[in-house]
């Protein structure tokens, strides 16, 4: 491998590698993760509030936007040109990858509901709906979901 291919790779595994880690987002105040899937309990209905659901990035975006960048970049110049080029298109690439992402899992409303279950364990599940759920009502928790009981 010529010095040029191999100094692409490495500016594209470092760019890669220090932007995935820019990915990630600090849990904000009122914003929740989604529920993870849990196995069945029964319970009672402790509260029910409304919330907001913020879906985590992947870092995918900012992958593949920092491999087309770099890939763009490298067909300007030659020469060192040409590395700041690929250095600057993989840079480039990656923050508007991960921008893109962040904008198509946007924030959304969804009901965080507190269960106590028979056992006396506390289990709180967030999900989109909870129409025929009230404070105080028997309720089945199955993978992550409140039903009536």
């Amino acid at each position: 491998m010529n010095n040029s291919k191999l100094s692409l790779a490495a500016m594209l595994l470092a760019a890669s590698a220090a932007l995935t880690g820019c990915a990630g987002t600090a849990p904000q105040q009122g914003v929740y993760p989604a529920s993870q899937p849990d196995s069945a309990a029964y319970g009672t209905i402790d509260s029910i509030q409304l919330t907001r659901v913020n879906p985590n990035a992947s870092g995918t975006g900012a992958i593949a936007g920092g491999v087309v960048g770099a890939l763009l970049g490298n067909q300007i110049g030659s020469g060192t040109g040409r590395s700041a080029a690929t250095l600057a298109g993989a840079l480039g690439g990656a923050l508007a990858g991960n921008e893109i992402e962040k904008n198509r899992a946007q924030a959304r409303d969804a009901y965080q509901i507190s269960v106590r279950l028979d056992n006396g364990d506390y289990r709180t599940v967030v999900q989109d709906s909870a129409a025929e759920l009230r404070v105080g009502q028997r309720v089945r928790v199955v993978d992550g979901r409140v039903y009536r009981y």
